[in-house]
C-alpha cells in the first residue's frame, strides 16, 4: 500500500495494520489520553427523528443480519466530545427543520457526516472479515479498493486536524426537495462506489464520496432541470439511480498527493485522464441502466421490459429526461 498517502503527513492509516479491531479509534486512530468509547453508527437523533425504534434489521456482505442499535463504531472520546458531536449536532439541527436547512449546509458537512456513515460500515464489514480470516494476508480485498476506503479516512481526518482542499472537491453531492413533506425514513448505499443516498421529510440526499465531483458534472443537465422543484417519490429514485449507475461505470480510481505545510495537510488531485485517452466512464447502456432503475422503482412494481419498451427511450417520470448519451 505505498501509493496510500506519504506517512510522514501524520494521517492516521487504518489499512497499514488493518486496525479495525475496536482497540482504537476509526478516525484517528490514537487516545490522546483518553479512552476509545463505542457510538452509535445511527445516531439516536436520527432514529428519533426518522421514527425508527432501532430494532430495524440490516444484511451485510457476510450476510448476518443486525439490527441498527447494535451497530457501532470505536471513537476516541475527546474525538467524538470535540469533533463529532458537534457535527451531530448541526446535521441533527438541519434535518429537523428539512429541505431549506439541509441545502444551506456546508458540502463538507454533508461529506463528513456521510463519510462517517458509509466509512462506519466499511469499518463493521472489516472487522467482520478480519474475524473470519483471522490475520490480515487472508483478506481478499483489492488494493484500489483499500486506497478508496483509506483516502475517504484521510479526507474525513479534517475533522480534528488542518487539512485543506486544493483547487477541487473530492465529492459529488446533491440536496433535493420532495413533493411529500412526510416521506419515511430510507437510505441505501454501495460500499465499492462509495455512494450513498437517504430520504426523509421533504429532502433527498445523494453523494459520491471519492469521485471529484464527476458524477454531479455528468448529470449536471438533469441536475440544472430538477434546481429549485420538489421530486416525487418516482423522480427521486430516478435521478438516484442514475448516480448509482453512473458510478458503477466510472472507471478512474482518483489518486491524491498529501503535502503538509507549516501544520496544514494540502491535499491536490492528481489529473483523472492520466495517461489514459478513453472516457472517464464506460459507454452507458439503457438495457443496464433499465435493470438498476427497475430495482429503485420496486415499491411501484415497474419492471424492465416497461422501462425499456422504447430501447432508445428508457421510461422516465422527468419532463425533460436529460439521459446520457447511449452507446
Amino acid at each position: 500500500m505505498a501509493n496510500i498517502a506519504v506517512m510522514n503527513t501524520g494521517l492516521y492509516n487504518p489499512f497499514k495494520n488493518f486496525d479495525f479491531l475496536y482497540k482504537t479509534c476509526f478516525l484517528s486512530g490514537k487516545t490522546f489520553n483518553s479512552p476509545v468509547i463505542q457510538v452509535p453508527l445511527l445516531p439516536k437523533w436520527l432514529l428519533e427523528q426518522a421514527g425508527l425504534s432501532g430494532e430495524e434489521q440490516i444484511q451485510f456482505l457476510d450476510e448476518s443480519i443486525r439490527s441498527y442499535n447494535t451497530l457501532v463504531i470505536p471513537v476516541n472520546s475527546e474525538v467524538n466530545e470535540q469533533f463529532l458531536n458537534p457535527l451531530e449536532d448541526k446535521i441533527e439541527a438541519a434535518f429537523a427543520k428539512g429541505y431549506e436547512a439541509v441545502s444551506a449546509l456546508p458540502e463538507l458537512d454533508l461529506f463528513n457526516w456521510i463519510g462517517k456513515f458509509l466509512y462506519g460500515f466499511v469499518y463493521i464489514e472489516m472487522h467482520s472479515a478480519l474475524r473470519k480470516e483471522m490475520t490480515a494476508d487472508g483478506l481478499n480485498m483489492s488494493q484500489s479498493l483499500m486506497m478508496k476506503f483509506a483516502n475517504l479516512n484521510f479526507m474525513m481526518q479534517n475533522l480534528y486536524t488542518s487539512l485543506e482542499f486544493e483547487d477541487f472537491l473530492p465529492w459529488s453531492i446533491t440536496v433535493v426537495k420532495l413533493e411529500n413533506h412526510e416521506t419515511p425514513f430510507s437510505f441505501r448505499d454501495e460500499i465499492n462506489t462509495l455512494t450513498f443516498s437517504l430520504k426523509m421529510k421533504d429532502f433527498g440526499i445523494i453523494a459520491c464520496l471519492q469521485d471529484n465531483g464527476t458524477n454531479k458534472r455528468y448529470h449536471q443537465d438533469i441536475v440544472n432541470e430538477i434546481k429549485g422543484k420538489a421530486l416525487t417519490a418516482e423522480q427521486f429514485e430516478e435521478l438516484s439511480a442514475r448516480f448509482y449507475y453512473s458510478a458503477y461505470l466510472f472507471n478512474r480510481l482518483p489518486e491524491y498527493t498529501f503535502m503538509p505545510v507549516e501544520g496544514t495537510i494540502y491535499i491536490e488531485a492528481m489529473a483523472l485522464r492520466g495517461n489514459m485517452t478513453k472516457p472517464l466512464f464506460d459507454v452507458w447502456q439503457h438495457k443496464i441502466y433499465a435493470q438498476v432503475l427497475e430495482n429503485f422503482w420496486k415499491p411501484w412494481g415497474y419492471v424492465v421490459f416497461e422501462i425499456i419498451k422504447n430501447p432508445d427511450e428508457p421510461m422516465s417520470f422527468f419532463e425533460k429526461p436529460y439521459l446520457p448519451t447511449a452507446g
